[in-house]
């Protein structure tokens, strides 16, 4: 009988370990945190399907490692005024510092009080809070991270779990707060490296200060300073820094630049970058942090060259890019006589390919082949092609 006993507990333990053990589905941390989301909309001005998909995406769905040691649902590193209760964990470096919290309502909340109360987030609540696709993109360009998909996985998230209607369920009262009233973290340093330029102490041999450009370092070096030197000085393989800025030997800097300590992106934080006054292909590389293969590839240049003032530079390969693309190389085969510039219409606010296309007295047929349209959406600012 007592063995009977023993064994039952026994049973009913090992179940209730690997019930404690469950891994949670998207839909269970949604089930579980919307309420939560929910209010911190009302408090604070967030939108909950923002929220959300941030928990989801920070969290591995509930289920990563430093939310279960912390409840730190949206991966907040400490900083230098976080006073409380911290946990290290292993992000961009080992042992980071990240805030840890008594359970998932104070995350939540420090969370809000965070971007409600951090400058580089303002713009953020100037958007309309039911717009998810701005908040999405703004968090981005704010340098909430440096992944350049981050924008697309949240949109993703609220779309595919219907997140959005949350948000909806506290649009009418959302709060209009007195700006600076919550700032709980002063720094204004993002928690992942930025997009926008924030400086920080560096190493490079003249001095100069550690900036971000499109979420990777750079320094500003002064003519006359030695790749080598700023390599060691960083404690990089001169060979990663050559690459890392698309330079094929070392040497010295025969006038002041750009010199990145990380690898750049393929695509740029804007969709184009128009060129002021003429300046080569390599310097606008640079000053986007994009690798400058890419550029070439993109706008489809043949060499790094002088581009003329008033030039549109792609810094990612959208479908207007490549049918540019495509055009240009046509273009290329004809005899420079015979030589005819396409008809182009630039889209404006609330236009469509019907007006369009009335417009020029064409049919929406020839504007969708002319340009390689698969779908009928257009993007203002996008450049069509209107006649044969």
């Amino acid at each position: 009988m007592i063995k009977k006993i023993f064994y039952s507990l026994l049973f009913v333990a090992c179940i209730g370990i690997q019930a404690g053990a469950q891994t949670l589905t998207p839909q269970q941390y949604v089930e579980k945190y919307k309420d939560l989301a929910v209010r911190e909309m009302r408090r604070m001005g967030v939108p909950a399907a923002i929220t959300l998909a941030q928990g989801l995406l920070e969290t591995e769905n509930g289920n990563s490692d430093l939310v279960k040691k912390s409840n730190n649902h949206f991966g907040i590193k400490c900083k230098s005024s976080w006073t409380a209760d911290s946990v290290s964990h292993d992000d961009d470096a080992k042992g980071e510092c990240f805030r840890s919290y008594k359970d998932a309502e104070a995350s939540y909340r420090d969370h809000s009080n965070y971007l409600r109360g951090t400058e580089r987030y303002a713009s953020l609540f100037a958007l309309d809070p039911a717009d998810y696709k701005g908040w999405a993109r703004g968090l981005r360009k704010a340098g909430y991270a440096t992944n350049p998909k981050y924008p697309d996985i949240l949109i993703k998230n609220i779309e595919l779990y219907n997140l959005q209607q949350y948000s909806l369920q506290a649009v009418n009262d959302v709060p209009q707060t007195e700006k600076g009233k919550y700032q709980d973290d002063k720094e204004t340093e993002p928690d992942k490296a930025p997009d926008a330029t924030v400086n920080e102490p560096g190493n490079s041999a003249e001095g100069s200060t550690i900036s971000y450009i499109n979420g990777h370092k750079y320094i500003n070096a002064k003519k006359g300073t030695s790749l080598l030197a700023i390599a060691t000085n960083n404690d990089i393989d001169l060979s990663k820094l050559l690459s890392f800025n698309d330079l094929d030997e070392d040497g010295i800097l025969k006038d002041d630049q750009i010199i990145f300590l990380q690898k750049k992106s393929k695509t740029g934080a804007n969709d184009f970058y128009l060129v002021q006054q003429t300046e080569p292909l390599y310097d606008i590389a640079q000053k986007n942090g994009v690798q400058l293969k890419c550029l070439l590839e993109y706008n489809g240049f043949k060499q790094d060259a002088p581009v003329a003032a008033g030039t549109k530079v792609y810094l990612s390969p959208t479908a207007q890019t490549q049918q540019a693309v495509a055009v240009k190389n046509t273009l290329t085969v004809v005899k420079k006589e015979s030589l005819v510039s396409p008809k182009t219409h630039t889209v404006q606010p609330k236009e469509g390919l019907y007006g369009i296309a009335k417009k020029y007295s064409v049919t929406i047929q020839q504007i969708r082949q002319w340009n390689n349209l698969s779908s009928d959406n257009l993007k203002i600012g996008q450049e069509l092609i209107v006649a044969e």
